[in-house]
Order: structure tokens, then sequence, then C-alpha cells
């Protein structure tokens, strides 16, 4: 196995709703609510089990990165009223 394979897996590992709610630093019931209202990062269904990506884990962080608040707020944070 090549470095290069290593950094591929790791990217792609699976995990589960705790492991990934512990990588974002929020609780499993925060995580469960953000999938059930779409605002949170891509999942995979196996089976009856929901797992993770950690490179869409990480998608997700990039995704959400702002410069200022009044940014997110133009982005359709919560106060946004367009």
């Amino acid at each position: 196995m090549t470095k290069h394979d290593f950094v591929l897996n790791t990217a792609e590992e699976l995990l589960t709703t705790r492991q990934a709610a512990a990588f974002l630093k929020v609780s499993p019931k925060t995580l469960e609510r953000m999938r059930v209202e779409g605002a949170g990062p891509a999942f995979v269904k196996v089976g009856c089990s929901i797992r993770y990506r950690r490179s869409d884990l990480l998608a997700f962080i990039d995704s959400n990165v702002f410069g200022s608040t009044s940014e997110y707020a133009s982005k359709g944070g919560p106060n946004h009223d367009a």
C-alpha cells in the first residue's frame, strides 16, 4: 500500500453517527437533526445503518467557512429574510 492509498482509504472511511458527531464536535442528536433537516453533511445508507465518509465531513466543514456573520446571513443563515 502506498501513502496515497492510505490517504484515500482514510478519506473514504465510513464513520458511525457517533464517530462523525465526535469528529464535528457536535452531539449525535444534533447531527441526526441536521440530517433530517437536510442541513448536515452527505451521508451513506448501508442497509438500515447511516454512515458518513470522512471526506464528506471535511467537505461539509469547508462549505461552512465564513469571513463574517453578515456573510453567513447573506448566504442563507438563520436570520436571512430573502
